[in-house]
C-alpha cells in the first residue's frame, strides 16, 4: 500500500512540474480571477491550466501527509544491511626516541624489514 502511494504521489509530482513549466511566466499564476470564454482560447488554456495547478498541488500536499502519517505509523523493522560495522578504536601510538641526535623528536624509527634491512624511503 505505501508503494503504491508513493508511486502515485511520484507521479502527481511528475504532472505538477510538467503543468507548471506549461504556464506563461507573466506573473499572476493562481491569484488572476476566472474569465468567462472557453476553454479553447488563450485565457481559457491559462486558467486549465492555474486550475490544473491547484488542484495537483492540493493533492501532492494531501499525499504527502498520508504519507508522513503512514511512515510514523509503520511498524516494520529498519534495514541495517547497508551500515558500516562499527571501527574498532585505535589507541595512538606512544611517541619513541628518536634514531638519531638530528632527528625531530615527533618522529617514530623506521621499522626493521622482514631480512632485517632498515627501509631508507618509506
Amino acid at each position: 500500500m505505501f508503494t503504491f502511494l508513493l508511486v502515485v504521489h511520484a507521479i502527481i509530482a511528475a504532472l505538477l512540474v510538467t503543468v507548471i513549466l506549461m504556464q506563461r511566466s507573466e506573473g499572476g499564476g493562481l491569484t488572476t480571477g476566472g474569465s468567462p470564454s472557453g476553454l479553447m482560447s488563450a485565457r481559457g488554456a491559462a486558467d486549465f491550466l492555474t486550475r490544473s495547478t491547484a488542484i495537483l498541488a492540493g493533492l501532492f500536499i494531501a499525499m504527502s501527509i498520508l504519507l508522513a502519517v503512514l511512515a510514523a505509523t509503520r511498524h516494520d523493522a529498519i534495514d541495517t544491511s547497508l551500515a558500516r560495522p562499527a571501527a574498532p578504536a585505535v589507541a595512538p601510538a606512544a611517541p619513541t626516541a628518536p634514531a638519531d641526535a638530528g632527528a625531530p623528536a615527533n618522529l617514530a624509527a623506521p621499522a626493521p624489514a622482514e631480512n632485517g634491512a632498515v627501509p631508507i624511503a618509506r
